[in-house]
Formats: structure tokens, sequence, C-alpha cells
């Protein structure tokens, strides 16, 4: 604990927020109720990190509509970018982990590494409050963001188109899931599959934009 902290840069007031926010929900039902999951941490520490690159961005680009950046945010904040910042605190080592996800690579999988500095995120907001969860954000997550890089926002779905074409005979199907919020202001997730196998879920205010995510996430878990 002590070593993370010095990566993180704060020394937790409760050390039970830390610890929860390293534990997958594998080890949590191995202990039939004994420890807790991060999965609630993760739910407002995702929340949390949406707002603080949201104002990076309205601070730092005056002059971008509201659609680009949101974007702009979904490209800084997507799996890839936390999962870089896991590996650069080394999250792996520290996380605590069922038997079955640790002998089938959990410790290094993406998806769980990027979850847990979201809820690292709201373990510190609750130890300490907003400053300091945002100092992390600026420090671990947004310290290297590009934003020349990022204004030229990859079109995840040809990338994906690409990579899978390299195989013949394969199928890409996007699939709209899920719809919410009233009608001014709506959600759509989507679903991207090839040959009937689903290889990401993503949501955004516009159906493109869902896709895109979708794909986004595709090219994170497809392998040739």
């Amino acid at each position: 604990m002590d070593k993370l902290e010095d990566k993180i840069g704060y020394h937790f007031h409760d050390r039970g927020l830390l610890q929860t926010a390293l534990t997958h929900s594998s080890y949590a039902n191995e202990k039939h109720g004994e420890a807790q999951s991060y999965e609630r941490l993760e739910f407002l520490g995702d929340s949390i990190l949406g707002l603080v690159t949201a104002e990076f961005l309205f601070t730092h680009e005056p002059q971008l509509p509201e659609g680009r950046m949101t974007r702009l945010r979904a490209e800084l904040v997507c799996e890839v970018s936390l999962h870089k910042t896991a590996l650069a605190l080394g999250l792996g080592d520290y996380m605590r982990l069922g038997k079955g996800e640790e002998h089938t690579g959990g410790r290094e999988r993406p998806s769980i590494l990027a979850d847990m500095v979201e809820s690292i995120i709201a373990a510190l907001y609750l130890d300490s409050g907003m400053n300091e969860a945002r100092r992390f954000i600026m420090e671990h997550v947004l310290k290297d963001a590009e934003l020349d890089d990022a204004h030229r926002i990859a079109d995840y779905k040809t990338r994906f188109q690409e990579l899978v074409q390299k195989k013949s005979n394969q199928i890409i199907f996007y699939q709209l899931v899920d719809e919410t919020g009233p009608d001014h202001d709506k959600t759509f997730t989507f679903e991207v599959s090839v040959n009937g196998e689903v290889y990401g879920r993503g949501s955004g205010k516009t159906k493109k934009e869902a896709e895109q995510m979708a794909a986004c996430k595709a090219l994170e878990s497809y392998r040739e």
C-alpha cells in the first residue's frame, strides 16, 4: 500500500477505500461478502473523470463546439488511455483477484485495469474531495494528453473494418441495443459483432458516435 500511495502521490486517511478500489468482483465473490468490489467506486469515478476532462477541454479549447468536445473527451478517457495510466502505476501488481480471474490473465486485462483507475479516482474523491481527484487525473491521465493529436479523432469504424477484412468472409454488424433519455437528450448504445460474435459496445449522443465508440472498444478486444 505504501508503494502504491507513493506512486499515486497521496496517502489515504481511510485505506479501506483504496483496498476496495483494488478489489475485483471475483475476489469479493470468493470472500462471500467479506470484501467489497470496486464496481460502485468505478461508477462514481467514471463520472468524476468525465467532469474533470470536460472542464479541461472547456478551459483549454475555448473555440471548440460541444460535439467536438464530446468526441475529444471520449478519446482522452477511453479504455486505451486509462490502461496506459494503470500500466504506468503498476496497478496490476496491487489488485485483488479471485483465483479464476487470476488464472485467466485478469491481472493484465486492459478493461479491468482501466476500471481500476476510475475506482481509484472515486476513492480519492471520497477520502479527500474533488481537488485531490482532479490532481490525480491531471497528473496521471491528462498530463500527456496531446490535444493536437486528439483533434484528429480516429475513425474507429474504418480502422476496425480494415483490421477485420484482413481475413476473408468476415461480416461486421452494428446493432442498436439500448436507447435512453428524453427525445431532446438521448443516449444510444450500439454493439458491433463479427460473424455474430460481439467485440465491442459503446454509447454516444448520436447513433454515429455510439457506433464509433463500439468500434473503439472492438479494436481493443479483437484479435487477428
